[in-house]
């Protein structure tokens, strides 16, 4: 068993033979890999010791502490938090070795095409079609609301490969180039000005066998791994205390005596106590998450952070009165990552709306919530049954 100690010692090791101060950030990050410890809980070779999950910030404590470079987790948030661990439970031995090395340091940046203009919340209805032809597939169809597209070399891509079939049933998954032709990405420029979403459109694109993820007409199956992984990574990730939206209205409380009313402190002090009961709660779920795969939970916690960001973020613009109508920069910018703290309380304000369409809409994280963990029943369905062909659109 792998226990602190062992992790503390190769930490160490990996400290002394690439000192941070005089070897390339990427040099380290691979290194890094290699000794086992981006992710302690992956098997041998894939860059982790099978270690439990928990000693992750055994780890990351001691490097932080020693200055080492990171992996900029931000700017490959769906690779790391949803492509990582859906390849891990269902890739091939060469899929594995393929792409989870580079995904981790950050040398290809990934995004998911998933969603379709029709076929949001109801994402199993998608339309995208991946025809077996050869050793492979062409696939043809359009993505929208992808995160990351113009900077991503990867993509995680479900297409429906069988229309005869109920809808859930139909639908296989892919590993895509977004090098490829055929794939062509375009901004969707949104309320903050910038131009962090794209639509994909795939014309005619060509993807061999060896890059399906899971069996033929298993892909909604395979995709649950990567939605649950995808709403934890969203709601679940650690913070400090006041890290998160609460962070810079806080400060600006403390900083501003003028802006103080009565009402607003009220307002401030639940939303602080309920943005420190979710901090908790997400630490709980990782503690859940030591144990095994994500479960509906997840949905849970990616509904509070919507509420609260949109209910903080509110709040803050209301306290800095005049000065909350301001906006930094207009300027049409397709951004790298999300930036909520670095920017203005109007950034701050806007980019909140999408946290509860993003990720799973909120309507639908409540019928996860409702059924998966209250058991609740479920809401009536007429297409349980019904091939896709046959469904009204």
């Amino acid at each position: 068993m792998t226990d602190a100690a062992e992790l503390k010692r190769r930490t160490a090791q990996l400290l002394a033979a690439h000192p941070p101060a005089t070897t390339d950030r990427l040099d380290f990050l691979r290194a890094r890999f290699d000794a086992g410890l981006a992710w302690v809980h992956y098997p041998e070779g894939l860059g982790g010791l099978g270690a439990a999950r928990s000693l992750q910030a055994v780890v990351d404590a001691e490097l932080e502490a020693a200055g080492a470079p990171d992996n900029d987790p931000r700017r490959n948030g769906i690779g790391l938090g949803m492509a990582a661990p859906t390849i891990l439970k269902y890739g091939t031995d060469e899929q594995k070795q393929r792409f989870l090395r580079p995904l981790w340091t950050g040398e290809e940046v990934w995004c998911q095409l998933f969603s379709e203009p029709g076929a949001g919340s109801d994402l199993a209805g998608l339309g995208a079609r991946a025809v077996h032809e050869g050793d492979g597939w062409v696939v043809n169809g359009q993505k929208v609301w992808t995160s990351s597209a113009h900077n991503a070399r990867w993509a995680i891509l479900i297409a429906r490969t069988d229309p005869d079939v109920p809808k859930h049933a139909g639908i296989t998954y892919f590993l895509c180039d977004m090098t490829d032709p055929g794939v062509d990405v375009r901004p969707l420029r949104q309320i903050t000005g910038e131009a962090e979403f794209n639509e994909v459109f795939l014309t005619d694109v060509r993807i061999p066998d060896s890059r399906r993820l899971g069996e033929i007409g298993d892909g909604w199956r395979v995709a649950q791994t990567t939605l649950n992984n995808e709403r934890v990574a969203i709601g679940g990730m650690r913070l400090p205390r006041e890290g998160g939206m609460i962070g810079p209205v806080s400060k600006t409380w403390r900083e501003r005596p003028e802006l103080r009313t009565h009402d607003l402190h009220q307002r401030l002090l639940k939303l602080w106590v309920e943005a420190e009961v979710a901090r908790l709660t997400g630490e709980r779920l990782r503690q859940q998450l030591a144990l095994g795969q994500p479960g509906p939970e997840g949905a849970g916690m990616k509904l509070a952070f919507a509420r609260l960001n949109q209910e903080i973020s509110g709040l803050e613009v209301e306290l800095r009165g005049e000065e909350g109508l301001l906006y930094d920069d207009w300027t049409m910018r397709r951004p790298e990552m999300v930036d909520f703290t670095g920017r203005d309380a109007g950034y701050r304000y806007l980019r909140s709306k999408g946290n509860s369409i993003e990720g799973g809409t909120s309507e639908v994280l409540l019928n996860i919530v409702a059924e998966r963990v209250l058991g609740l029943p479920s809401e009536p369905r007429t297409d349980k049954d019904v091939a896709w062909k046959d469904l009204a659109r």
